[in-house]
């Protein structure tokens, strides 16, 4: 048993023994029950926030009018919820009101999926009332009671429903995909930073593909995404978040990343890689990649066209592919100024590029009229 797994045990052990009632609730009994690693230990009791916050030393009173308190065992935290039922939900987001409850059921009740509706006591018992384990087993992707209503309460289910998909390698019941179908325009009300997380996830799952569901379902359609060609590319590349969102703006040439509030760095990088890929075909081409976007956007391209061998070569070669590898400087042209300087430099690096052999200082100082350098075929 993990570390993690026994401090939740603590906890829960901890309030049975003050008489109320704990179990580890949501996606960590998922996993556990799918052999998957839990990153979070979440748990439900009958306590109140008052009566946990007595029952532990060191406690945060992180969301105390939904019932939540954070319980710190050594350097780890933990979520310990009171059972609750939630009422009219604002915004499709988050509800107006919860009412504190004692019964397990009523709490699971509330929850988005069945695979994420059961709990688990600290002596192992399951509790199952909505079928979860034989979701589980069959691969299916469930909302807990009427989807519609799950989703009208919560938009941001729908993205969940396609990214648990995506990273289990479930399929969707039909009344949920129905119903996420006809609730689709809820989801233009989501902010873009909860959107973008779940389109991450899903993009760097197993199946990363499965973005085309959110888009065939109209989940996206607030992003202009309406219709996608073969995603089948995405699963080619590495599973990391640059290479996957990189592929997604080659693929779908409407995705702005702007739109979703991803980090500056990562919108420039992958937005011109998937601009430079396509003409990357060559040793030459890729070494004029580095010359004008840099190592890291011109690999990252080079991922997107399948050319990563040749960037590796490259590297191995040490040929000179930028400015700061060629055999001259700025000084060693003392009749030049300003402007004029950088473009025989670029003038002498596109020759090297294509004649490493030159770039020796006396060769580079004879070559009194480089090739043109002109705009980069990029």
């Amino acid at each position: 048993m993990s570390a993690a797994r026994e401090h939740a045990q603590i906890i829960m052990q901890a309030l049975e023994r003050a008489g109320y009632q704990a179990y580890l609730v949501g996606g960590c009994v998922r996993d556990l029950l799918l052999s998957r690693p839990v990153h979070d230990y979440d748990i439900a009791t009958s306590a109140s926030p008052e009566q946990v916050q007595s029952l532990f030393p060191r406690t945060v009173p992180t969301g105390l009018r939904h019932g939540t308190v954070t319980v710190l065992v050594e350097q780890e935290a933990y979520e310990v919820t009171t059972f609750r039922t939630e009422g009219r939900y604002e915004d499709h987001r988050r509800p107006e009101t919860v009412k504190f409850v004692t019964d397990l059921e009523e709490d699971l009740a509330r929850r988005d999926f069945t695979i994420n509706a059961m709990a688990l006591s600290s002596a192992g018992t399951l509790v199952d009332c909505f079928g979860g384990q034989s979701d589980l087993r069959d691969g299916i992707i469930r909302c807990v009671g009427n989807p519609e209503r799950r989703f009208e309460e919560d938009a941001l289910r729908m993205l969940r429903a396609i990214r648990f998909s995506a990273q289990l390698g479930f399929s969707v019941e039909n009344k949920t995909l129905h119903a996420a179908s006809v609730c689709a325009p809820l989801c233009a009300a989501l902010s873009a930073e909860r959107v973008r997380d779940e389109m991450e996830k899903t993009l760097c799952s197993p199946q990363p593909e499965k973005i085309g569901l959110m888009i065939d379902l109209g989940l996206l359609h607030h992003l202009n995404l309406k219709s996608h060609g073969d995603l089948s590319a995405l699963a080619a590349v590495p599973p990391d978040r640059l290479s996957r969102w990189a592929m997604a703006c080659l693929l779908l040439p409407s995705l702005d990343l702007t739109s979703l509030r991803l980090d500056r760095h990562t919108t420039q990088i992958c937005t011109k890689a998937a601009h430079v890929s396509p003409a990357l075909v060559d040793r030459i081409s890729c070494k004029r990649a580095i010359a004008d976007y840099g190592w890291e956007t011109a690999e990252l391209a080079g991922v997107l066209s399948g050319q990563a061998d040749t960037f590796a070569s490259i590297r191995q070669s040490g040929d000179c592919v930028t400015l700061s590898d060629l055999a001259v400087r700025g000084q060693d042209f003392p009749d030049l100024k300003g402007p004029e300087i950088f473009e025989q430099l670029r003038g002498l690096l596109y020759h090297v590029l294509e004649h490493p052999e030159d770039n020796q200082k006396d060769r580079l100082l004879a070559i009194r009229n480089p090739l043109p350098a002109g705009d980069s075929n990029f």
